[in-house]
């Protein structure tokens, strides 16, 4: 596995967070929009890979948190103003977490193709809740005619209907989501969950609350990507049942697959390269769609890993990696009787195993 100095990773993020900042002052209004989209897009993602990447649940339902979170905006914005930021989210964000309580608590009951279909279920119900109904104007959506108002005291303190303050906002959300993913997954919760995942057994027979476990995971994953779609229904100021659909679950799978489940930027770097793509294609082709579908084939056959793979092809191998990891002898083969105990099947990961001594 290829990894970076210390140094030089925090340099490359710095210079990654300073050339994000600094696009709304370089760029016209347009990119700064596909920018914000994009960004929008790599926090759905970013919050599926919670349940698929770490928790190995494939769901199908996601969409349908993203667009409920954009639905109780419409529903929360008055037709003379705009709604309160620090009102509507924290209401819509609890919306969509009430749910998704209430849909993992049923569909994480089964497992494989199962859990699948009855997260698929869940969210054509939502779906046809939308649009088969008057409610949010039915199969024709709601418009959100002012963007939320972030106001202190009854002074506004960003205005967002300024393409740039928008955008800045999603950024700050985008990179706090990911450093709220790197906690999880780097932490006693996210390493039992990882078991979980590799060996539900094993973690079941040594105690772990498996079934608990993941409902978090869900219900977090779910708030994540409800919070995604309350922005995005504020940045295009229009809801519609099709938010909801599975058709932008699958999309939304496609772009982790993509860019990896390994890693928590992976899903990130898929959303903007299967958006980019299709921006490229629109422009230039009339039957797009095809040509990106042999392109993701083609990716995924070269880079089972996702594209976050290719850094092991560009990037330098950090040359001070430290002693060897005691039973691996200095050549770096591992002990045979460590290769054993990490076999798959017969062992969680080794990152989880104190965690198992100590319980």
């Amino acid at each position: 596995m290829i990894r970076l100095h210390p140094t030089m990773l925090r340099g490359l993020v710095a210079l990654t967070l300073i050339a994000a900042a600094a696009l709304p002052l370089l760029a016209p209004n347009y990119y700064v929009q596909f920018a914000s989209k994009a960004m929008l897009m790599g926090m759905v993602a970013l919050s599926l890979n919670l349940v698929v990447g770490y928790g190995g649940l494939v769901s199908l339902c996601h969409a349908a948190f993203f667009g409920l979170a954009g639905y109780m905006l419409g529903f929360m914005t008055p037709e003379s103003g705009g709604a309160s930021f620090w009102l509507s989210l924290p209401v819509a964000l609890l919306a969509v977490a009430v749910v998704a309580a209430i849909i993992g608590a049923l569909s994480l009951r089964t497992r494989g193709i199962y859990f699948i279909m009855v997260t698929l279920a869940f969210g054509e119900m939502l779906f046809y809740l939308f649009h088969d109904t008057k409610i949010g104007g039915g199969s024709d959506g709601m418009y959100i005619y002012f963007k939320p108002e972030i106001a202190l005291a009854g002074f506004p303190l960003i205005d967002l209907e300024k393409s740039s303050n928008f955008y800045w906002l999603v950024l700050a959300m985008l990179v706090g989501a990911i450093l709220l993913m790197t906690a999880i997954v780097k932490s006693p919760f996210g390493h039992a969950l990882q078991a979980a995942r590799d060996n539900e057994k094993r973690a079941l027979s040594l105690g772990f609350p498996v079934f608990r476990l993941r409902l978090v995971a869900f219900v977090v994953s779910a708030v994540i990507a409800g919070l995604a779609g309350y922005l995005s229904a504020a940045q295009f100021g229009f809801v519609a049942p099709q938010m909801l659909g599975w058709h932008l679950s699958a999309t939304v799978l496609v772009m982790v697959v993509l860019g990896g489940m390994s890693s928590v930027l992976g899903p990130v770097i898929g959303a903007f390269a299967l958006i980019g793509l299709e921006e490229i294609l629109k422009s230039s082709f009339e039957h797009w769609k095809l040509i990106k579908g042999l392109i993701i084939i083609a990716i995924v056959f070269a880079l089972p890993g996702g594209i976050r793979q290719l850094a092991e092809l560009v990037l330098p191998r950090r040359g001070d990696e430290g002693p060897p990891a005691a039973g691996t002898p200095a050549d770096g083969t591992p002990d045979p009787a460590i290769r054993r105990a990490e076999a798959p099947g017969t062992n969680p990961q080794a990152q989880t195993r104190g965690e198992f001594q100590h319980v």
